[in-house]
């Protein structure tokens, strides 16, 4: 049997540190270590109801800087079913499946820069006057969903009244809000019970001709009452009722008339959860219907127990690194940020700046989303940072890539290791860099790892969740600026 090796004598403390740090910072190589990322991994298969339920009394992982209204995290129960044999097939099931998010994205993004529109799609419908929902302060908890196989992460939202609480995912690539309703024509299984839209107050049903029913890419009426349908790229898709409702965040508030799907017919991959918690930029999205000034969240490590927390209206972290934030004139829904490079080991990587950008034909640029797993860049972008990276790592044994992984390494004979730091840079010489598990993370429990970066075909980059674990992120949607602080 080969020798337990040590690579770095570092104390593990030091990965506990605060990375977030000018480009002339000379801290440029990170500690992982392989015993504790191999028991974290293992352990979120063997995460059961009774284990969650000793979370009731566990405070949420906020910043200094939280707001005055914050919800204590709740545990998502049931949804900590395991379903894979093991973590490899979880691994493999969750990069599957966030493959198909990716083409999702990137064919939102086409059908705009096609100049496919919603008067090609839509009957023509009259214009109505609506009523608008308040800002309100709220916060609600944020948790894995990767014990589902799932890359994307809960919430725990209240809907109706007397409200009814049910997970939702919580997705940044989306604007319409939706959940399985009964009665339920198709639907797929899910942890809570189905909404029952008879026990609600305050549901009521949009008519056809409003803006709010127009807004929709997709409707059509059905006795005056306006139906959505929202398609996603791995074939899932929602049908139902648009309507509005009572959103509640536990004892931190709530927004009454908010436009949300009321779904009869729901077919794919969501996995466990009730339904989709909109955050994107498009006038649907929750936030734009609150008129929220700000939101934000701090996503878990994806195999950790524990969770977080998303508010809205909540001020920035101080010690935040801000970068701009922009929109396409062609797709409303999606949050680019201005990045300006990439760096490996402290050392800029040789990525034109351009690809960061968006053209004028609304091509290119790169966007933080909560619902991908895996950053993903344009395949030349992804090929210098590979190489950047495996210039360091030479003296580490390789490993088969793994689905979309293609630089993997058999670490099962080593302690620990030293890997160059990734950063992401932005203007002012400002960079955030990655805490050693968003970037070199396991894939199975024997001990291999994969460099946790993809390349896309298409000209949109992505930051995915794995790169934002551990980060609170925020979006300043009234100033335009979107903020990254590390260990919140």
């Amino acid at each position: 049997m080969a020798a337990t090796k040590h690579l770095l004598l570092i104390p593990i403390f030091s990965l506990l540190l605060t990375t977030v740090f000018s480009r002339s910072s000379p801290h440029s190589f990170n500690t992982l270590d392989i015993p504790s990322s191999l028991q974290q991994a293992l352990a979120i298969l063997s995460f059961s109801t009774q284990a969650a339920a000793s979370l009731d009394q566990s405070k949420p992982a906020t910043s200094s800087s939280s707001p005055s209204l914050s919800l204590q995290l709740h545990p998502r129960d049931s949804l900590f079913q395991p379903q894979h044999k093991d973590y490899k097939s979880l691994t493999l099931s969750r990069l599957a499946r966030d493959s198909a998010r990716v083409d999702s994205l990137n064919l939102k993004l086409q059908l705009a820069l096609d100049n496919v529109k919603n008067s090609d799609l839509n009957p023509v419908l009259d214009e109505e006057s609506q009523s608008t929902v308040e800002p309100e302060e709220l916060s609600t908890p944020v948790m894995s969903g990767t014990s589902q196989g799932s890359g994307e992460y809960f919430s725990r939202v209240g809907v109706g009244s007397p409200p009814k609480e049910f997970y939702m995912v919580v997705d940044t690539g989306s604007d319409i809000n939706w959940l399985q309703c009964d009665p339920c024509s198709d639907c797929y299984s899910q942890s809570d019970p189905i909404f029952n839209p008879s026990e609600s107050t305050s549901y009521a049903p949009l008519s056809c001709y409003t803006s709010t029913c127009r807004s929709l890419d997709f409707s059509a009426c059905r006795n005056g009452s306006c139906l959505y349908q929202v398609s996603y790229g791995d074939g899932s898709y929602t049908v139902g009722d648009f309507v509005t409702e009572t959103v509640s965040f536990g004892g931190s508030g709530k927004a009454d008339g908010v436009a949300i799907g009321c779904g009869h017919d729901n077919e794919g991959l969501f996995v466990g959860a009730a339904g989709l918690l909109g955050l994107g930029g498009g006038s649907l999205s929750f936030p734009s219907q609150i008129k929220a000034t700000s939101f934000s969240y701090c996503l878990v490590n994806r195999d950790s127990r524990s969770s977080s927390t998303l508010d809205f209206n909540s001020p920035p972290g101080a010690n935040s690194v801000t970068a701009p934030l922009t929109k396409s004139k062609k797709v409303d829904t999606y949050y680019y940020v201005g990045v300006t490079g990439m760096s490996v080991g402290g050392q800029s990587v040789s990525i034109p700046t351009s690809v960061f950008q968006i053209d004028d034909s609304g091509n290119g640029g790169i966007i933080v989303d909560s619902g991908t797993a895996i950053t993903r860049l344009q395949t030349s972008a992804y090929n210098s940072l590979r190489d950047a990276f495996t210039k360091y790592t030479k003296d580490l044994p390789s490993a088969s890539g793994v689905a979309i992984f293609d630089t993997c390494y058999d670490l099962s004979s080593y302690k620990s290791v030293k890997v160059p730091t990734v950063s992401f840079d932005f203007s002012d010489r400002k960079s955030v860099s990655l805490p050693v598990s968003n970037y070199l993370i396991p894939v199975d429990s024997t001990g291999t790892f994969c460099f946790a970066f993809a390349p896309t075909k298409g000209s949109l980059s992505i930051i995915g969740n794995v790169q934002q674990q551990g980060t609170r992120v925020s979006y300043d949607l009234k100033n335009s600026v979107v903020g990254f602080q590390l260990n919140s």
